[in-house]
């Protein structure tokens, strides 16, 4: 039997690299996936269409994790669809490589939103859609700052 059989993931930043193989391998294990993007629509349908392919459920949901209102239609579209929410996996994040002389304010409130207050807001939500045994979380971090 599958570990995940019987539960619903939400990944971010998922139409694409890591976030993508982490959906896969959700619905390898027998998770029903949300792949969420924030802008690569085409990304996204291949990864649920792979996650098809090899017999899972899954759908794509459109969204900024640092637009409050986004998340709630997340969580939402997500109960609608698969009845719940167990596993969160906070995995979108942006950074821009460039010496840090050359950040602009514009960029590191984009990038702080995404990263930090996304992630902060998708924990909020899923809080109120866990079952009372609990749910998942799982956040991602990268060393490209180093």
């Amino acid at each position: 039997m599958s570990k995940l059989l019987g539960k619903t993931a939400i990944v971010t930043g998922a139409s694409k690299g890591i976030g993508a193989a982490i959906a896969i391998e959700l619905a390898v294990a027998g998770a029903e996936v949300v792949v969420n993007y924030s802008s690569s629509k085409e990304g996204a349908d291949r990864v649920v269409a792979e996650i098809i392919e090899k017999g899972g459920k899954a759908i794509s949901v459109q969204g900024n994790v640092a637009n409050s209102a986004d998340v709630k239609r997340m969580f939402e579209e997500t109960k609608q669809i698969f009845d719940k929410v167990d596993v969160l996996v906070n995995n979108a994040g942006i950074y821009k490589f460039e010496a840090v002389e050359n950040v602009t304010e514009e960029e590191f409130h984009l990038s702080f939103n995404t990263n930090v207050l996304g992630s902060i807001l998708m924990i909020q939500e899923a809080l109120k859609y866990f079952p009372s045994s609990g749910g998942s979380i799982i956040n991602i971090s990268s060393t490209a700052s180093k």
